[in-house]
This record gives C-alpha cells, sequence and structure tokens, in this order.
C-alpha cells in the first residue's frame, strides 16, 4: 500500500561551505498539476535545476517554491608575516650605514614593504560549493516528502470518517419509513382531512400514494451513494496519488446528495439530506489537499 500524500509541505536545510553559508528552502501548496518554481542566486542554476529534478520524480501534484540563499559573512582576514623576508631586510639594513640626518628604520617600516605582511583571503572552490548544495537539496527533496507525508497520514483519518459518516446517513436514509407508500398514503390522507375532502375513493387513494412514492423514490441515488463509498473505500485503502479521483468522487456524492434532498417527501428524510450533504462538502474540502 502507497502511503497517502498531502500537498502541502515546508522543509529547510542550512550549512556552510567553506566561509559560505547556504540555506535551502521549499514549501509546498495545493494545485491542480506539479509546478516548480526555483529561485537561486547568480552561478547556481546547475544545483537549482538539480532540485527542481529531484522534486518531479518524487511529486505529482502541487505548487513548489524552492529557494536557496547565500551568505558570506564578513570575516577576520588571516595576517601572515613572511618572517624570513623580515629578517633578512632588517640584517640588510643593519649592514648599511645610516647618513646623518636620517632616521634608522623601524619594525613598522619593515612590515610595511611589499612581500612582508600578506593577507589571505580564504577561497571557496565553487565545485565543492556546487557538490554540497546539490547533496543538501536531495535531503531538503527527502525531508519535504516526509512532511507531505505525515500530512497525507491525518488526512487519511478525517477522509475516511468522513466517508463512514456518508455510509451512514446513506443507510439512514434508506431505512427511513418515510420512504415506504404506507408513510405516503398517510401524509396525503392527513392533507385531505386538512382540506375538509372527505369520501376519496380509496383505490384512487391508494394510487395517488403509489404515484407519489414512485415519485419520491431514491433507490438509484441510495445504491449510486453506495456505489460511491465503496470507490473511495478500494482508493483509500490503495493510497499513492488518488486525489484527482477522489476529488471526482466528491462531485458525484454531492450530485447524488442534491437529488436525494430534491425528492426527499418527508421533513426528516429532508434533514437526512442535509446531513448527507454537509458532510459532502467538508469531504470535497479535505480531499482538495490530497496529492
Amino acid at each position: 500500500m502507497a502511503e497517502i500524500a498531502s500537498m502541502t509541505g515546508f522543509a529547510r536545510i542550512a550549512g556552510a561551505t567553506g566561509s559560505v553559508h547556504w540555506a535551502w528552502e521549499v514549501r509546498s501548496v495545493n494545485g491542480r498539476s506539479l509546478e516548480v518554481r526555483v529561485r537561486v542566486p547568480a552561478g547556481q542554476d546547475g544545483a537549482g535545476e538539480a532540485a527542481r529534478t529531484a522534486l518531479q520524480k518524487v511529486l505529482t501534484r502541487g505548487q513548489c517554491q524552492l529557494t536557496l540563499t547565500l551568505t558570506k559573512p564578513e570575516a577576520a582576514a588571516r595576517v601572515r608575516i613572511n618572517e624570513a623576508l623580515l629578517a633578512s631586510l632588517a640584517q640588510a639594513v643593519a649592514r648599511v650605514p645610516v647618513p646623518e640626518g636620517v632616521a634608522p628604520a623601524t619594525m613598522d617600516g619593515l612590515l610595511g614593504l611589499r612581500g612582508v605582511v600578506e593577507i589571505e583571503d580564504e577561497a571557496v572552490d565553487s565545485e565543492t560549493l556546487t557538490r554540497d548544495l546539490t547533496e543538501s537539496a536531495a535531503r531538503l527533496v527527502a525531508d519535504l516528502v516526509a512532511a507531505r507525508r505525515a500530512e497525507g497520514r491525518q488526512l487519511e483519518q478525517i477522509v475516511t470518517a468522513q466517508v463512514d459518516r456518508i455510509a451512514a446517513l446513506t443507510q439512514a436514509a434508506e431505512d427511513n419509513p418515510a420512504r415506504q407508500p404506507a408513510a405516503v398514503r398517510a401524509r396525503l390522507e392527513a392533507a385531505i382531512a386538512a382540506l375538509g375532502s372527505s369520501g376519496l375513493d380509496p383505490d384512487r387513494l391508494h394510487q395517488e400514494a403509489m404515484l407519489l412514492a414512485g415519485k419520491a423514490d431514491v433507490r438509484e441515488e441510495l445504491d449510486r451513494l453506495r456505489a460511491h463509498v465503496s470507490s473511495a473505500r478500494e482508493l483509500l485503502a490503495a493510497g499513492g496519488a488518488i486525489g484527482r479521483r477522489l476529488d471526482f468522487l466528491a462531485q458525484e456524492f454531492g450530485r447524488e446528495a442534491n437529488t436525494l434532498g430534491a425528492k426527499a417527501n418527508d421533513i426528516s428524510l429532508s434533514r437526512i439530506g442535509l446531513d448527507l450533504k454537509a458532510v459532502v462538502e467538508q469531504f470535497r474540502e479535505q480531499v482538495q489537499n490530497i496529492e
């Protein structure tokens, strides 16, 4: 059984390569199809495309925004003194007589000469950075998939409970006494009595009751509702990318619930129809989140 996944999720991975600090972020929301938008700094298009490809391999639906940020903090430069050169200069200066009126050489003067003091700025190898970014993007995608599946497990519980509720309401409509011809006849007799009419032929009354019962019969709607419940349970048991098919079933549920409500010939059956429509609408909203 494949896991059910939500289309919403978020993941973040941060790290550093040398003096460069980087951070990947990806967030996904509902979408009719898969759309991946990538935003990376200049020079990192390769890592961005690798991350896009990794997402496209494991996702089927959802709008994904993938972002990479790079920062290079102001770090203290490393200073190195060329001690051999400094010693050689000091010895050379000591051997040279100092003309009258000229100050002798000082340490700060010698340090100011080219090559004595070297400032090293740490450079980051571009290949190493790209490798680190690509590897971290793979972990980012795995984290996003895990987040979407975790939410998917919660959605599965909610949707399964809603399908069970639809099944229960369908059975309640099936068992509702108001659907029986005898109940229709009783309501018809009560309506006639309220109008002050009497002496109606019993056979004619029975015929009218049967006609009204036939017009209000919801047998086909109940049968289709049961078939849709079975299909929904099969999809939930199979798992995987079932969002589109569940969305189609939500539309079918809604169609049958509306027809049942329109045909209802009693307030008790109307109430069941209203409850059914409410649960179907909740079901429709939830399956919009499933991949």
